[in-house]
């Protein structure tokens, strides 16, 4: 053993379904990802308009909560997740 490196290697958790099932059911899922992340680039009108498209999809899904809830969790830097857009979620943060 090298001082301060394990012997063995470190034994990561196994992925559970049971954690990401709920992405299986999104809107989301039907539409190209540009919908969901901005292109380099894009601002202002463009974006707002893109973002406004992706958050009434994300109104009718049926997952919103699990969405919106992994993005807040996992601080999620890019996109719209669960109908918060990077910007509201930055909002969110600050106002906690």
């Amino acid at each position: 053993m090298v001082r301060g490196v394990p012997s063995r290697p470190v034994e990561l958790p196994v992925p559970n379904a049971d954690v990401w099932d709920w992405q299986l059911d999104g809107l989301c899922r039907g539409y190209d990802s540009s919908v969901f992340y901005h292109p380099e680039g894009e601002r202002g009108r463009a974006r707002a308009m893109r973002e406004r498209k992706a958050k009434a999809i994300c109104t009718a899904c049926p997952v919103l909560v699990q969405c919106r809830s992994h993005a807040l969790s996992a601080n999620e830097p890019y996109g719209v997740w669960g109908g918060m857009s990077a910007h509201d979620r930055a909002d969110h943060y600050r106002a906690e």
